[in-house]
């Protein structure tokens, strides 16, 4: 399949099920503390598979429990999606968690930290 026509349906994908999540989605789990995002959908050429990469910020309690949600409302995801979307075959969802958000919190407060460690070994140097 055309690699364009792969793109603009994964990034069609990522939009309608970023909107489901926010708005169609009445599970607990899945509440505003948990801060769940999309960060990437990936569709096979074959329009057989969509790795859905999903963002939370929050304990592995709080992970796991987004994960459990999001899998039990499959079906009903592709329900959704497939009202909104005009295919021939609706791919199969696969749910995978994106923990680059949180390293790169992570690393930003390396960083952070660094920095402030030389600064503080730069001022007793000149003292």
């Amino acid at each position: 399949m055309n690699k364009k026509r792969t793109a603009r349906i994964s990034s069609e994908v990522k939009r309608e099920i970023s909107k489901i999540i926010m708005d169609d989605l009445n599970d607990p789990r899945l509440s505003a503390e948990a801060m769940v995002s999309v960060t990437d959908v990936e569709v096979t050429n074959d329009l057989s598979y969509a790795d859905i990469y999903i963002s939370v910020l929050g304990d592995n309690k709080t992970k796991d429990g987004v994960m459990e949600a999001l899998n039990q409302a499959k079906g009903y995801i592709k329900i959704l999606i497939g009202e909104r979307m005009r295919l021939r075959s609706m791919p199969e969802f696969r749910f995978k968690f994106d923990n680059s958000i949180e390293h790169g919190a992570y690393m930003d407060k390396l960083i952070a930290e660094t920095i402030a460690k030389d600064k503080k070994a730069n001022e007793a140097r000149e003292d």
